[in-house]
């Protein structure tokens, strides 16, 4: 795991030494979203990069019964995560990341249970690995790894060292 998180921390500054205009102008989270998903592909050669996606195969990817997690269909059950790499065909999920704003007032705790709902090994379209990214003008305010539906304080610790020896916290 420590490898992908490494081309994420690459990823990501390559987003901020390219992107200033992005910050400098207070876009939205979605155009955030899109660019740095540009840099994660060619992180990940060997993988699609998308966002908003929310399938695996033919089916739609949905929160389990009774989730608290607001959606953007009309049943409530679909989720869209913000960036996901995964390889579409097989499937094999490997990343899935929520990026937020600095800025953003909104509760996290909507990030965080998509997250944990993203890489639960018992749901039927788990992610290797989850990524909840804050980002600030200049670099990564905070950021949570999780694995195996929970927050992983070791991973998220050594994320943090890799983006802090890359000027990026």
């Amino acid at each position: 795991m420590h490898a992908e998180l490494d081309k994420v921390v690459a990823a990501l500054k390559q987003f901020y030494a390219g992107e200033a205009f992005l910050f400098e102008h207070d876009l939205g989270e979605r155009t955030l979203t899109h660019r740095l998903a540009l840099h994660l592909e060619r992180q990940f050669p060997d993988f699609e990069v998308d966002c908003d996606f929310d399938r695996l195969g033919v089916r739609t990817l949905q929160l389990p019964h009774g989730s608290i997690v607001s959606t953007d269909d009309h049943l409530g059950k679909s989720i869209y995560p913000d960036i996901v790499v995964h390889q579409r065909a097989v499937p094999n999920n490997l990343l899935a990341i929520e990026v937020r704003k600095a800025a953003n007032h909104q509760p996290v705790e909507h990030d965080r249970h998509k997250l944990r709902a993203l890489t639960d090994p018992h749901i039927w379209f788990a992610y290797w690995i989850g990524v909840l990214a804050t980002l600030g003008k200049t670099g990564v305010v905070s950021l949570e790894v999780y694995v195996a539906g929970k927050p992983h304080e070791e991973l998220s610790g050594f994320l943090a060292q890799r983006l802090k020896e890359a000027g990026l916290a």
